[in-house]
């Protein structure tokens, strides 16, 4: 099916390559965000969906890893193994947003972001817990704005970790109707899912990542996966047809209905789907760099937001800027990753896990299907 991990695991690389598209698909929405006023204009409408995608790849790939693991894994290795995956990165963000935050010509001047208060809230963004918006714009992460979806891993992965041995499917399928029918009601009420971001709408990031999450769980759980020719195309188009699908008058009800069935049959035919050759050096590519260009993006989006809105530059001129500055991104994403993040996890797992274990064997697999 795809290759190997180290402990026979099977890795599916699709998903990989999946999780890599709508990563590119979140950083084009959110620099384009800042020349159209409202989500129904944007060509890439419902980018922030993405997000979900995101959610429920992580339960399918969280449960696949460690579901047999449990009877010589204690909890506290699971969260060690976690935190080494996800946690150098909040870090080096967390660091990046206030680098970006001191040197913006355009910033605000809001009251009391002088040089103390920014290193406070850079220390509170290390812990990835919500902290004092400085910025003004109402986010829960001031300084690294998707942040707030790391917050709600964290949470989910704790749930899993604590009451997995009470999550049968019966009460998976219990918990996801549930949900989905919370998540349901919020979108067709809203009219969209694109919140949960900041400190008024935090509870619908709950919402979100409950339903996800789980249901991802659920669909490893079930193993119902889906065979399909050219896997890899056909769930890609698929996904970005999804995501940049016109607003209209049934919106909530469209992105409901895409949360709760269609994600699910893509990430069902990619974990089903075949992939080799060049295809799937793709696939593994855009998955490393999707997590590191997801955390690191958005401390650049920031600039360049304040750049638009106080020059009101023309396409002439913004179009290159908005270009040079994906590249930049990706450059940094892909330095980030090879420069740092990795080298950091290898050391962190030699102090933190046991050599030989079959807690590092899980490690080593985690790093390479985890969805963010």
């Amino acid at each position: 099916m795809q290759t190997s991990a180290p402990d026979t695991k099977t890795h599916y690389l699709i998903l990989d390559g999946l999780r890599g598209v709508a990563a590119i698909l979140v950083v084009l929405f959110h620099i384009m965000e800042v020349h159209f006023s409202s989500h129904a204009t944007h060509p890439i409408h419902h980018g922030y969906m993405a997000v979900d995608f995101f959610f429920l790849l992580s339960g399918f790939v969280i449960g696949y890893a460690y579901d047999d693991r449990w009877d010589h894994m204690s909890i506290w290795d699971f969260f060690k193994i976690r935190l080494i995956r996800l946690h150098p990165m909040v870090i080096l963000a967390a660091v990046l947003g206030a680098i970006c935050f001191w040197i913006d010509p355009y910033k605000s001047n809001q009251p009391g972001a002088n040089a103390i208060r920014l290193i406070e809230v850079m220390l509170i963004s290390f812990t990835v817990f919500p902290s004092p918006d400085i910025r003004g714009w109402g986010e829960s992460h001031c300084l690294n704005g998707p942040a707030w979806s790391l917050f709600q891993e964290y949470i989910a992965n704790i749930l899993y970790a604590i009451f997995n041995k009470k999550l049968t499917k019966m009460v998976l399928w219990v918990l996801v109707t549930i949900c989905g029918i919370a998540l349901a009601g919020v979108t067709i009420k809203r009219g969209d899912i694109g919140a949960g971001w900041g400190y008024h709408n935090m509870w619908i990031a709950s919402v979100r990542v409950m339903f996800s999450f789980f249901a991802g769980l659920l669909l490893f759980r079930s193993n119902k996966l889906i065979r399909i020719p050219g896997a890899f195309a056909i769930c890609s188009l698929a996904l970005i047809a999804i995501i940049i699908m016109p607003y209209f008058r049934y919106n909530g009800l469209y992105e409901a209905l895409c949360i709760i069935i269609a994600f699910p049959v893509l990430v069902a035919a990619g974990a089903g789907g075949e992939i080799k050759g060049a295809a799937a050096k793709i696939c593994k590519f855009i998955g490393d760099m999707s997590y590191p260009i997801y955390i690191t993006h958005y401390t650049a989006v920031y600039a360049y937001k304040s750049w638009v809105w106080n020059e009101k530059p023309s396409p002439s001129l913004y179009i290159p800027i908005a270009i040079c500055l994906f590249t930049f991104m990706t450059l940094t994403a892909y330095a980030s990753q090879k420069l740092y993040d990795a080298p950091v996890r290898s050391w962190l797992r030699k102090k933190l896990l046991k050599p030989q274990s079959k807690n590092s064997v899980a490690a080593t697999f985690i790093n390479q299907v985890t969805p963010k």
